[in-house]
């Protein structure tokens, strides 16, 4: 049986500190789909056809790892690529909480799902996607916070 991992978010924008986590879970996981999601209820910044195609250029390098969008649940999402690994980024005891209350949730949807969190380098563990976009739209520099396909997409289409 194959390794397969899933790192789901809606990626608005893709960090690297969302970086750093895919890059370790690759060398953890035989395959990594990041599954971008759709998430209509956050009305992104970028559309999910430019999250997904950022992150395909930001990660091309990555050879087992592979860019998705999907919508609609997480778990259903997770049964359908019979995948019973999550990979989760942390970046401080805040996310932990969050994250702790979410891994019961899935739980009880999936009981086997086994939950892997990786705690992001702490060079990247201020960056959020809710800060980049706010740095962003006040006309601040974010090149040293997302990956430069993102950057490039960012600056050239949402000026």
């Amino acid at each position: 049986m194959s390794n397969l991992a899933v790192f789901p978010g809606t990626f608005d924008p893709l960090t690297n500190g969302h970086l750093d986590i895919i890059k370790r879970a690759s060398s953890l996981f035989d395959k990594v789909i990041v599954a971008v999601a759709k998430s209509p209820s956050k009305h992104t910044f970028l559309t999910l056809e430019e999250r997904i195609c950022s992150a395909k250029d930001a990660l091309s390098e990555l050879k087992n790892v592979k860019v998705e969008g999907f919508k609609g649940l997480l778990i259903d999402y997770l049964k359908e690529k019979q995948c019973n690994v999550l990979v989760r980024g942390l970046r401080n005891a805040t996310d932990y909480d969050y994250e702790a209350q979410l891994t019961g949730m899935y739980r009880a949807y999936l009981p086997e799902l086994e939950i892997v969190f990786l705690q992001t380098a702490s060079e990247f563990s201020f960056i959020s996607s809710t800060l980049v976009r706010e740095i962003f739209i006040h006309g601040g520099d974010i090149s040293k916070l997302v990956p430069e396909p993102v950057f490039s997409l960012i600056t050239s289409q949402k000026k």
